[in-house]
């Protein structure tokens, strides 16, 4: 079975979607998912729970990778 790994990506506000990647977020938080379902709704959860709600002019940008 393959794992699908949710990858959260918190970026400030002054970065366009498309530049959000690892090496421009303010913080990178992953985790398991079993779907790809799950891993888009997780994402924004993760975020959540790391303390990142968007109140301090940052954005989540979930990405969903295949576990190596």
């Amino acid at each position: 079975m393959n794992t699908i790994i949710v990858v959260a990506l918190v970026c400030a506000a002054s970065i366009a979607q498309p530049d959000c990647t690892r090496e421009t977020a303010l913080d990178v938080i992953t985790g398991p998912a079993h779907s790809l379902q799950e891993c888009l709704l997780q994402g924004p959860v993760l975020a959540a729970s790391a303390g990142h709600g968007g109140e301090d002019g940052s954005y989540v940008k979930t990405r969903c990778e295949q576990r190596r």
